[in-house]
């Protein structure tokens, strides 16, 4: 059984309804699934999950939320080498620039990228399907 983290951040409280999707997913897959706060994850835990998700909404001009995520993400890309991930999260404006933005700097961390999901604001249906697939992947 494969065991993965669901690492997030949510101001709004939409991330943290995909982070429910995206452990669903994986615990339907057979998975021991966590789900940790941004604040509460480092590097040293990241070796003890076989796959990690990392949900984040997108803040200000499209970036990370940068006072806990983004500190928590930068301290563990050393170690996402060869690491199955998945990313997603919400937005307001803009187009969603961040998450590819996201994608390509995690993949450049060696990490392998089965996929990534983003709302447009609260998550609809289609896009808590997209999570549950995201947690199965990565089961």
């Amino acid at each position: 059984m494969s065991k993965i983290a669901v690492v997030f951040w949510s101001g709004t409280g939409n991330t943290e309804t995909m982070v429910g999707a995206v452990a669903e997913g994986a615990r339907g897959a057979g998975a021991e699934v966590e789900e940790i706060q941004a604040a509460d994850f480092s590097a040293d835990a990241l070796a003890g999950f076989d796959a990690v998700a990392f949900g984040c909404p997108a803040m200000g001009d499209e970036s990370l939320e940068e006072d806990e995520f983004e500190p928590m993400f930068e301290g563990v890309e050393d170690e996402l080498s060869d690491k199955k991930v998945g990313l997603f999260g919400s937005y307001d404006w803009g187009t969603g620039d961040w998450m590819d933005a996201w994608r390509e700097r995690t993949e450049g961390d060696g990490a392998e990228v089965v996929d990534t999901v983003i709302a447009n604001l609260e998550p609809d249906d289609e896009a808590l399907e997209a999570c549950r697939a995201l947690g199965g992947a990565l089961a």
